[in-house]
């Protein structure tokens, strides 16, 4: 049984191992692949692997020995799985791997926000408060969290987690969820609907998958209907923003701020009107990356192959 990666080196650049999944079969990874080597590198695998290297329908065409599909993340939009469905070919996911590592960055984006630690932290090191008049210094104004309203779009596993620790940091969570579970509601979280988000929320965390009804779905209207100096955090998938529509608001102050570890195209363009927006923080897509995550990953990745050889296939996305 032939297994290859077409793109091991983000889940894995050197401090994972690759030795339970070549133990299921004969096994190549690649750290990387270029569109025109795909079809090449696939050869008469019988286990593709991939995180982000596309495999549409000419791939599928051309690679009839493809018995399955491994996609090492959670969004698995760039493999044609209707495609692969027709050819009986099974393509799986990694659901929940990385819950509390997205919860934990997001929040640290909007922790850096309130307190520009990596701003203030080079300011000591260039010797400004050994220069200082005062006993300390700040360049920006600091934001107590404590008492100020999150609003959650999208209150899935991620969602909650964020959730949580908001209302352990004395926020108030308002979370919209397509399947309301009224147990989540406590005296500090409760389901509302956008339109109530979008006006009461000092903070607004974005945690929804991408589909037709989300795409944009931070856009010009939406940002009119927020507060005044409202925090935004995106680390969930970057079309969920019109970020020309962001940028504007950035630069008029309506938007105090932005934390993402997305954008709409990744990596991102010099063009995007994101990186001359003041008070933008970008991360390069970094929030699922943590070892304990990616370790979770590659753990179920290895038990996806497994399963599928076993006749018993499990995290089917294409059923």
């Amino acid at each position: 049984m032939k297994i290859v990666v077409l793109d091991g080196y983000t889940e894995n650049p050197g401090d994972l191992s690759w030795e339970a999944l070549g133990s299921l079969g004969e096994l190549t990874v690649y750290d990387r692949t270029p569109a025109d080597k795909i079809t090449e590198r696939i050869g008469n695998a019988e286990l593709v692997i991939t995180n982000k290297t596309p495999i549409g329908a000419e791939i599928i065409a051309a690679c009839p020995s493809i018995r399955y599909i491994g996609v090492l993340a959670t969004g698995y939009n760039v493999v044609d799985t209707e495609t692969a469905k027709e050819k009986g070919i099974p393509v799986t996911n990694i659901p929940a791997y990385g819950t509390e590592t997205v919860a934990q960055f997001a929040m640290g984006l909007l922790l850096e926000i309130c307190g520009h630690i990596g701003h203030h932290n080079d300011a000591v090191h260039e010797g400004r408060w050994e220069s200082c008049p005062d006993f300390c210094f700040w360049d920006y104004p600091m934001v107590e969290l404590s008492g100020k309203t999150m609003g959650i779009i999208g209150f899935g596993k991620i969602g909650q987690a964020v959730g949580r620790i908001a209302q352990a940091f004395g926020m108030r969570v308002l979370a919209m969820a397509h399947h309301k579970k009224p147990e989540l509601e406590t005296e500090t979280c409760r389901f509302a609907e956008l339109s109530e988000i979008l006006e009461k929320s000092d903070v607004i965390s974005l945690h929804c998958p991408l589909l037709p009804s989300t795409e944009g779905i931070i856009n010009k209207e939406s940002i009119g209907k927020m507060k005044d100096g409202v925090i935004l955090i995106n680390n969930s998938r970057g079309q969920l923003i019109v970020e020309e529509d962001l940028a504007e608001a950035l630069k008029s102050g309506k938007v105090q701020a932005a934390g993402l570890d997305v954008v709409s195209t990744e990596p991102i363009k010099g063009d995007n009107p994101l990186l001359a927006a003041p008070n933008c923080l970008i991360t390069p897509h970094i929030s699922w990356a943590s070892a304990e995550a990616r370790r979770r990953l590659m753990d179920i990745a290895v038990d996806n192959v497994r399963q599928f050889l076993a006749g018993t296939p499990e995290n089917v996305v294409n059923p």
